[in-house]
């Protein structure tokens, strides 16, 4: 990151300060007063006008300085866009002046100035990059690898861009200093400690995104333009589009954006990025973009019910909350389906995974043998990834290989990767150990011959199902649970249809209720397919608001 300085902390030009001026207020301040708070709700955007500022975080009664703005450098960071709590104090090393600009007037800003908003966008985006490699934050996670929970915890903190600390309970030293100060034990593990001050221990994804100010209060009285479920690739795209066409928009998550491309190791075939991109980064670029235009996203905050029997219909939450919406995209996605184990629980998250990232990755030991499960491109993303971190990995496929469920580039490098091998005919058939992963057996599907690998982890990325079970009852679901849409839908799916135009393409039984990318019955499951069906959606959006 210090090679990319300049791009983190530019000066602004005295023309961009001058436009600036326009929408903000000049503030005289003295040495030592403090300009906004770490934990502040929503800081303001400041410039310098004159004298220095020190950025620092609070740490052991004192103080750690991350950096010190002069003249013509500005504060801020993604949660500008976010609106979640500053990690950062900032002080007044000298006085001076700054000019003071409300996040609603810098939001304006982004989406209407071109220069401004490529140079701010920039720093805001880089220096959570620098915030998150330097554990810059004030969230410490106490866990183990032989807790389930930990893994979820640290995905859902690293995915949702939250810079924290990690000690591991099984290695670091001084954890027992750590967990007498807070009051907690080794059975509590994992332990999240938030803000520096609040205990959680093992806490769920929703009491970590409320304790961190993940999101917003919801107004249960509004009615929101459009209401995008899930924030996969299909999901944030549509948000996109409905937010810089002028549409309010909010996007429920249940988990973390991206999905499941969100955990992919790293996509090739996706146009314009020639030398791959992971899927994390991807989903993060696009997050940050729908910010950008005004879409609201909602983190741990999944749809459990849609009320079609009325317009506008109306949206149940896991927290028992309701939403009103005009419109509704559904972009919920799908899951995995689960290895056929009996014991498969017991090591979900402990030698189980169903995601093949940097995280889980780390778990593994170059002296190790890994198993991925799947024959499509994403157990071929897996593979490719892991063979350089692992001693072996072992393909299993139900199938008779590859060539019929995966795109060639992948089976190309599998093919030449000397350490990974396809076994086809064969699947998972047990699992072993105490308290992590230890062993599995496999069965040659033809033969079968059972044997037992020692292998303590597994990466499983076989056939999914759709997350369509808030959906029944609402909208025409196909033999599978996948959303029917446009000319899939026959005359019985449309007894209730009362228009005399036919649904559109993507337009589901229910008028004004959309459904894109893997969830919607026939797509294709990729993730261009489903940015483009995000995006193409919306222009229907604005037929059905008008009708």
């Amino acid at each position: 990151m210090a090679e990319r300085r300049e791009q983190m902390f530019p000066a602004l030009s005295a023309a961009q300060i001058a436009r600036l001026t326009r929408i903000g207020k000049r503030r005289e301040v003295s040495s030592g007063e403090i300009v906004f708070e770490e934990g502040e709700a929503i800081p303001g955007f400041y410039v310098v006008l004159s004298g220095e500022m020190a950025i620092v975080q609070r740490a052991d009664g004192g103080e750690t300085t991350i950096t010190v703005h002069h003249a013509g450098e500005f504060t801020g960071e993604v949660n500008m866009l976010t609106g979640r709590p500053s990690l950062v104090r900032a002080r007044m090393a000298t006085a001076g002046e700054l000019l003071a600009i409300s996040p609603e007037a810098l939001r304006k800003i982004v989406q209407t100035d071109a220069e401004l908003s490529e140079l701010l966008m920039r720093a805001f985006i880089l220096r959570r990059v620098a915030l998150i490699t330097g554990s810059h934050g004030d969230t410490v996670l106490i866990g183990s690898t032989h807790s389930a929970a930990t893994l979820r915890i640290r995905e859902f903190l690293g995915r949702n861009g939250q810079p924290f600390t990690y000690v591991d309970a099984d290695k670091d030293r001084g954890v027992q200093a750590l967990l007498d100060r807070f009051g907690v034990g080794v059975a509590d593990v994992p332990v999240l400690i938030c803000r520096n001050e609040r205990v959680l221990k093992s806490p769920s994804n929703a009491e970590i995104a409320k304790c961190l100010g993940f999101n917003h209060e919801l107004d249960p009285g509004a009615v929101h333009d459009v209401v995008v479920v899930g924030a996969g690739p299909a999901g944030l795209a549509a948000a996109v589009y409905a937010a810089s066409e002028g549409l309010d928009v909010l996007v429920l998550e249940g988990n973390v954006a991206g999905g499941q491309a969100g955990s992919s190791s790293k996509i090739e075939n996706y146009l314009g990025f020639p030398t791959g991109i992971s899927g994390e980064a991807l989903a993060a670029r696009a997050f940050t973009q729908a910010l950008k235009f005004g879409a609201e996203v909602a983190i741990a905050r999944s749809a459990t019910r849609l009320d079609c029997s009325r317009r506008p219909y109306e949206l149940e939450l896991s927290d028992g909350a309701r939403i009103k919406a005009r419109a509704v995209v559904i972009a919920s996605g799908v899951q995995y389906r689960k290895l056929e184990c009996a014991d498969l629980q017991q090591f979900a998250g402990i030698g189980v995974y169903y995601a093949a990232g940097a995280m889980e990755a780390q778990l593994c030991a170059d002296d190790e043998e890994v198993i991925v499960v799947g024959g499509a491109n994403s157990a071929g993303q897996a593979a490719v990834f892991l063979s350089p971190r692992v001693k072996q990995v072992h393909v299993l496929v139900r199938g008779r290989g590859l060539s019929e469920t995966m795109s060639r580039y992948l089976i190309g490098r599998i093919e030449g990767s000397p350490n990974i091998a396809v076994r086809a005919f064969h699947r998972v058939v047990g699992l072993e150990g105490n308290d992590h992963l230890e062993r599995v057996r496999v069965e040659d599907t033809r033969s079968g011959e059972k044997k037992t690998l020692e292998v303590r982890h597994v990466f499983v990325m076989t056939g999914a199902d759709p997350n369509t079970d808030w959906l029944k009852g609402c909208v025409a679901l196909d033999p599978k649970g996948f959303v029917k849409t446009g000319p899939d839908l026959d005359r019985a799916d449309l007894a209730g249809w009362q228009l005399a135009r036919p649904p559109h393409l993507l337009e589901t039984s229910a008028q004004a209720v959309f459904a894109v990318g893997d969830v919607r019955s026939g797509s294709v499951k990729r993730v261009a397919s489903a940015v483009g069906e995000g995006s193409a959606c919306i222009q229907a959006v604005h037929r059905t608001l008008s009708e």
